[in-house]
């Protein structure tokens, strides 16, 4: 198997009347899947050459599984721009994309006309009514490689620019694989979707319920801020899969939502993005007790995610959830900082991955390539690529991998060398704390906790006085009655760095 289409052939062959993809008013079997991809596909294949970048705007729905597909089918790769971006933000990713189309629909049209005034528009509701071209799709298949690119994800950059991930088709085949057989993952799943599709969680979403026959369940953006709804939804859908950030979860168990209803057939409950929060984990294994859940670890350079740990009911994981072990045909390499392999139980090291799901590189970024996709130093010998992802772990007497913050967020302070994600562990584990980040400006050398509760500021310092030293406590306690997300459903640590000034330059008197 070379690329992503042969298994929506697969599928559509075995499953055609099959609902592939539902959303909220409407939904499409397997065959029209494939036939609304197909003509997409003929389209495009006579304006694009063979691996040319095409990006799609408008929010997720049918018809964007359709253009992902499609665009694939005429020989490119795709590349989502979220409507829920900044304009500003959007431009930034086209400059550095350059995209020769932009695929979009009647209702997002209007706005990235505005958005890209020069760009070269076009509709998906008039390319999937195009002629199958099978000729023309067949020239576009007889090139490709399963190394080619299936898309690129834009995220952050530190230089200001957002960076894309190029992903191949042989890292998303590889992971996917493993991904469905590890969580038996098959045809009577209906996965609930709650990534965007620009998010690499979305990948999982649409590409195991392609691979096995399962039905994916687009959960429109607008429930994420309504708990009830949303749960009314799973229901309603009957969701059995949910591949959720951390804080979706949260969402609804901040709310005590899963008391109002239980989405009784969920019944396997796979999270990432962030620390899944203890008591947090505890209310959806106790509202659905026979549910597996899942902890998965892995930045979007390594296609979606790098190790897994399965929740053990039977253990109390005070010390922590494990990220746990590889997945299948992925290596995690512990470096210190002489890029000496750290094999020692217990000691940090930056966590480094090879193996087939790490990605192509950043797309037309070669410097920032060559930072993060190295050769690996323990290796002389023959080309073999490491990614460092910037993370720190550790191992434990089992083998098993602790995920402990970022190289980035370890901070000084006080004279002392402090992890936020410990602080922020000790913090949510205090009864009343629901939520909780620990932001650090370097340029006052002043910490600060920010949390959702209903505890008071002198009550949580007095805890906090009682579970950590002193240089660990914020020196600011902030309540707030919500935590600012990032568009991937992460809490938005810039944003919280910047309220933390602003307030700060208000009690001053600056602005």
């Amino acid at each position: 198997m070379k690329c992503v289409l042969e298994w929506l052939e697969r599928t559509a062959e075995k499953y055609p009347e099959k609902i592939a993809v539902e959303g909220p008013q409407s939904r499409c079997t397997y065959a029209e899947l494939l036939e609304r991809s197909r003509r997409i596909g003929s389209a495009l294949a006579a304006k694009i050459d063979a691996n040319t970048p095409v990006a799609v705007y408008m929010e997720k729905g049918i018809d964007t599984v359709c253009a992902f597909f499609g665009i694939v089918y005429a020989g490119g790769f795709y590349s989502q721009l979220n409507p829920e971006l900044p304009p500003q933000r959007l431009l930034q990713i086209e400059e550095v994309l350059r995209a020769p189309y932009i695929l979009t629909d009647r209702e997002s049209r209007p706005a990235a006309a505005a958005i890209f005034p020069e760009a070269l528009l076009l509709c998906v509701e008039e390319l999937k009514t195009a002629e199958i071209d099978g000729a023309l799709l067949a020239g576009a298949r007889e090139t490709m490689l399963d190394v080619d690119p299936l898309y690129a994800n834009f995220t952050s950059g530190s230089t200001g620019v957002p960076k894309g991930v190029v992903v191949s088709h042989r890292s998303v085949l590889d992971f996917i694989g493993s991904f469905t057989e590890l969580f038996s993952i098959g045809e009577n799943d209906r996965i609930g979707n709650q990534a965007p599709f620009d998010f690499d969680v979305s990948v999982k979403d649409i590409y195991s319920a392609v691979a096995v026959g399962a039905t994916l369940v687009i959960i429109p953006r607008s429930l994420f801020s309504r708990p009830a709804e949303l749960l009314d939804y799973l229901c309603e859908k009957r969701v059995t899969t949910l591949v959720w950030a951390v804080s979706a979860l949260c969402l609804i168990s901040t709310v005590h939502g899963l008391d109002y209803k239980t989405p009784e057939t969920v019944n396997k409950v796979l999270f990432s993005g962030e620390v899944m929060p203890l008591r947090h984990l505890r209310s959806w294994m106790e509202h659905l007790p026979k549910a597996a859940f899942v902890n998965l670890y892995g930045p979007t350079e390594i296609t979606c995610n790098c190790t897994y740990h399965r929740i053990d009911r039977s253990r109390d994981y005070e010390a922590g959830i494990p990220v746990g072990r590889a997945f299948p045909n992925k290596q995690i390499v512990l470096l210190d900082d002489q890029n000496r392999r750290v094999t020692e139980v217990g000691k940090t090291g930056e966590i480094c991955v090879r193996g087939s799901g790490v990605a192509l590189g950043y797309y037309c970024a070669k410097e920032q390539t060559e930072r993060a996709f190295v050769q690996n130093p323990l290796n002389e010998r023959f080309r073999d690529v490491l990614y460092r992802t910037g993370d720190l772990g550790r191992f434990d007497e089992n083998g098993e991998l602790f995920f402990c913050g970022r190289k980035d967020f370890q901070i000084k302070y006080m004279g002392h060398r402090i992890e936020l994600e410990e602080i922020e562990k000790r913090m949510s584990e205090v009864p009343g704390i629901e939520r909780c980040c620990c932001v650090f400006d370097a340029e006052k050398s002043r910490l600060y906790g920010f949390y959702l509760g209903t505890l008071d500021k002198k009550e949580l310092f007095g805890t906090l006085k009682t579970m950590l030293p002193v240089y660990m406590i914020p020196g600011v306690l902030k309540p707030v009655e919500s935590m600012p997300m990032t568009k991937n459903g992460k809490i938005d640590r810039k944003e919280l760095l910047r309220l933390a000034k602003e307030r700060k330059g208000e009690k001053n008197g600056t602005t």
